[in-house]
């Protein structure tokens, strides 16, 4: 019979309830007339581009030809020689604080937002500045709107404007505070010629309403009483906005717009996980498309953690390194859009990657895949004494590389009876060299368990070769007992 190999990751408080993990895999739907409904593919690898400076990659951009980056605190323009894969890489200044930076641009100027301090980089000019205005209050995010850079204060409640075209000068009068709500802002992003603020405990919208004295105006009605738990949380993707969210209610909620109003997307397992994570103000997130599908990627530093959700599907799945025989966060910080490829920066060093479908490593290191879920669906002989004669896995076979690591790829399976507090050995099985199309995963002799409901399946793999897992079945002979 068929196990329920397919779905999102969901680790429940309970893990007795659930513990469906899946880290570096995420579902995709198969439209009809396909071998199976759906199918767990790897994740795409990192693939090395270049590298600037030292590192960290603090942030990402890309204006007409000219890839730009803050590593550490240099600002760096990254262009391609020719057609080659060879880089120019020119430092144009320096920048201040060690957190990820926002940017943006008018199609001239690029204003950097570091926390306090702000930035302006010319690109008809060359010349690279900070802002110095005496009115400057300093900016937190920075968004482009009609001509203006848009930037919160730090620590306020005010929204700023710049003057039309020129990111260097700020009029003293031109700043405005969320009506709302008494809370102080925390976040802004532009979308669609709005400026959504985001405070500790609500959202406000702005729009350009042309007004003589401050050119925005608050959209009457655009508030919810939700507010952001980090800054750098929100992103916008596929007509929306995401972010890490808190409100009176609770702490460690994901939502996405729907209008102007809030909607949930994470999960219960989700958000008790990230509400142990205990520092959540320094969550990093961002968004990107790739093959059919929507992802917003949120990293939490100070927990090692990345989650990734799949707006395709509406499924959660874990993205991970593997350093010393454990899962470690993701290696991104920041992604951007640069010559048709998507980009992300290191977190602890200068290089940036190119995601990459087709590399099953992480710049050369291991990047290994997981998926443990339940033997049967809920309600299937819950409570009877079972043998466990095999379990086979649907998945692509001949998948080998030539020569190397991979050249007779390897899956590990091993179980647990008691919900997943403890495991079985690992139980080995190739998974076809290349040409090996007809091999079969199966492993046998499984045991016996005292309630099949308790029965929890793992599989696993390091190997750098293409995974697609189209389903699992399972031989089961229940007793009456």
């Amino acid at each position: 019979m068929k196990t329920p190999i397919l779905g999102s990751s969901y680790v429940a408080r309970s893990v007795n309830a659930a513990d469906n993990r899946m880290v570096n895999m995420y579902p995709e739907l198969v439209p009809e007339g396909g071998k199976t409904s759906a199918f767990l593919s790897r994740c795409p690898g990192l693939r090395r581009l270049v590298a600037a400076g030292s590192g960290p990659i603090r942030g990402l951009w890309a204006l007409k030809e000219y890839l730009y980056a803050v590593s550490g605190n240099t600002f760096y323009r990254l262009s391609l020689i020719g057609t080659s894969t060879r880089w120019r890489i020119e430092a144009l200044g320096t920048v201040s604080g060690s957190g990820p930076v926002s940017i943006s641009d008018n199609g001239t100027q690029i204003f950097i937002a570091c926390n306090p301090e702000g930035f302006i980089y010319n690109s008809t000019t060359e010349v690279f500045a900070q802002i110095t205005d005496p009115d400057f209050p300093g900016a937190v995010k920075v968004g482009y709107l009609d001509g203006y850079f848009v930037f919160n204060e730090p620590n306020s409640s005010r929204v700023w404007v710049t003057s039309l075209l020129d990111g260097l000068s700020v009029d003293p009068l031109d700043f405005a505070s969320a009506e709302g709500d008494p809370d102080g802002l925390v976040s802004l992003i532009v979308d669609h010629r709005e400026a959504w603020l985001f405070g500790t405990n609500s959202i406000e919208v702005w729009y350009d309403a042309g007004l003589p004295d401050f050119p925005l105006q608050r959209i009457q009605g655009a508030f919810n009483e939700i507010g952001c738990e980090a800054p750098y949380s929100v992103a916008k993707l596929d007509n929306g906005l995401f972010w890490l969210g808190s409100d009176a209610r609770g702490r460690g909620i994901v939502y996405r717009s729907n209008g102007y109003t809030g909607l949930r997307i994470s999960t219960h397992a989700i958000e008790w996980q990230i509400q142990q994570y205990g520092n959540l103000s320094d969550a990093i997130g961002y968004t990107y498309q790739q093959d059919g599908h929507a992802f917003y990627v949120l990293i939490f530093p100070s927990a090692q953690t990345t989650w990734v959700y799949d707006v395709a599907t509406q499924a959660w799945h874990e993205r991970a390194g593997w350093s010393n025989g454990e899962f470690v966060r993701h290696r991104s910080n920041c992604q951007v859009v640069f010559n048709n490829e998507v980009l992300v920066g290191d977190f602890e060093n200068g290089n940036i990657y190119a995601y990459d479908l087709n590399d099953y490593t992480d710049n050369g290191d291991v990047q290994k895949w997981l998926r443990s879920w339940r033997a049967l669906p809920t309600g299937q002989n819950d409570l009877k004494r079972s043998s466990q004669h095999n379990l086979q896995i649907d998945c692509e076979a001949g998948v080998g590389t030539n020569t190397g690591q991979g050249s007779d790829p390897q899956m590990m399976m091993r179980w647990s009876d008691d919900g997943g507090h403890t495991w079985s050995n690992e139980h080995w099985l190739p998974i076809g060299k290349i040409g090996e199309y007809f091999r079969r995963v199966i492993y046998r002799r499984l045991g016996m368990t005292l309630k099949l409901r308790d029965r929890v399946y793992e599989i696993s793999g390091t190997d750098p070769v293409k995974i697609a897992i189209m389903g699992a079945h399972i031989y089961v002979t229940p007793t009456n007992a």
